[in-house]
């Protein structure tokens, strides 16, 4: 509590209508985070509504996205896309195989690899989830100019880790989505291929 009351004392030490230019960067960061806490809110609610009447959640969702848009994945791909542990996606694929949403095959070179699929329900799930979510995308992206429309796709991948970017933007560009390099490319590897 004391580095909490110490940054409050400090805040308010200032003449009325004054902030530092530290704390104004970290207020308007903050107001970022919290932008993105809200939009995150409103992209998952309607999704989350249709998910719960399954007893399902955003773990089952990302699932289920990615199986039915990359039929085929295997579960170590899976592993490395969610970037969660073998024992967390065992229990919520085993719902999604078990309820008839997921088929798990072996590997036609390697027996022991599992392949996933979806079911003629999963899809239509995935469709369904995937509606409500592009429709929203549509919506947002449909209030801003084209500009800002690139400036928020290289925004969002920004925000992803360097580890997975390539992936990603490999990923982006197979559906027609250039990233543009940022305004202030320095650090940044201008040779990668996009």
């Amino acid at each position: 509590m004391t580095d909490i009351n110490s940054t409050a004392d400090r805040i308010t030490s200032l003449p009325a209508g004054e902030s530092s230019p530290v704390d104004a960067d970290i207020q308007r960061l903050t107001a970022v985070v919290e932008l993105i806490f809200f939009a995150y809110r409103d992209f998952t609610g309607e999704a989350d509504a249709v998910l719960k009447k399954f007893d399902f959640g955003r773990a089952h969702h990302r699932v289920l996205h990615f199986v039915t848009w990359r039929p085929g994945l295997r579960v170590a791909d899976l592993l490395e896309i969610l970037k969660i542990t073998k024992q967390s996606l065992a229990r919520v694929l085993k719902q999604l195989v078990d309820r008839g949403f997921i088929l798990q095959e072996a590997g036609e070179a390697d027996r022991r690899e599992r392949r996933l699929y979806p079911t003629a329900a999963g899809r239509r799930l995935a469709e369904q989830l995937r509606a409500l979510q592009t429709r929203r995308i549509a919506g947002a992206l449909g209030e801003i100019e084209p500009p800002a429309q690139a400036a928020a796709v290289q925004f969002l991948l920004a925000l992803t880790t360097s580890v997975n970017r390539s992936a990603i933007e490999q990923s982006l560009a197979n559906a027609g989505i250039g990233v543009p390099e940022p305004a202030n490319a320095i650090g940044r590897d201008r040779s990668r291929t996009k």
